[in-house]
């Protein structure tokens, strides 16, 4: 294994050079074939714990978008062969605020992104600077009448902190957007009240254990705890 001190975007250089001198087979995002088929199986099992009825809405962190892409396929193969009906679930790519280059075009109603320079971003899942498969990402966004929408560093943190709170579910930051942008969407309308939205975490928040700050108070022997603590 290699670190490399750059962004995805700069290892992925990296490789496909390697790839070309060095005839290695490609098994990155969307140049082999098993990958969509796999991230597949979210779209599936939404329909099968729902009893075959669709959401209203699905929202998903979308980096290299082949989470969202999967998830559309899915849905589709299903209304194809008859096992689910209605309207498809408007889906919703979820990004950062510093890296949001889906966010860009489809607010500029365009079919592909244009490359994010300078991101950065506390939810590295989520720090992809320009997508191969965006122009799919935007397809699943346009044809079920979903958007795109950017969180900041901000929001993304304490809506991990929320739903540690509410929930008690330590959630990466790319499922932490998520949630945030589900907060938004309802707040402005966007999500209608009664319908149902499904919100997907990514990760752990353990792999990000560095971001969580934690001072609690000190007590000595004998000491008591707080009454507001019990």
């Amino acid at each position: 294994m290699y670190f490399v001190n750059g962004l995805i975007s700069d290892a992925g250089q990296i490789v496909a050079k390697a790839i070309r001198e060095y005839g290695w087979y490609d098994a990155s995002t969307l140049k082999e074939p098993y990958r969509i088929e796999g991230k597949k199986t979210m779209g599936l099992e939404i329909a099968e714990q729902f009893a075959w009825q669709l959401p209203d809405v699905i929202l998903y962190p979308t980096g290299s978008g082949v989470g969202i892409i999967g998830i559309y396929k899915a849905l589709k193969e299903l209304k194809a062969l008859g096992w689910v009906d209605g309207k498809m679930p408007r889906l919703v790519a979820v990004q950062a605020e510093h890296c949001a280059p889906i966010v860009k075009a489809w607010n500029e109603k365009k079919r592909e992104s244009e490359f994010w320079p300078n991101s950065h971003t506390v939810a590295f899942g989520i720090n992809v600077p320009k997508a191969l498969g965006d122009f799919l990402v935007l397809e699943a966004v346009y044809e079920t009448d979903g958007c795109a929408i950017a969180i900041s560093d901000k929001d993304i943190l304490a809506e991990q902190q929320a739903v540690a709170k509410l929930e008690g579910a330590f959630i990466c930051p790319e499922g932490a957007a998520a949630f945030a942008a589900a907060r938004k969407l309802r707040e402005s309308g966007w999500i209608r009240d009664g319908e149902t939205v499904v919100v997907l975490n990514t990760g752990t928040g353990l792999k990000y254990a560095n971001l969580i700050q934690v001072a609690p108070p000190v007590l000595e022997p004998g000491d008591e705890l707080p009454k507001e603590n019990g």
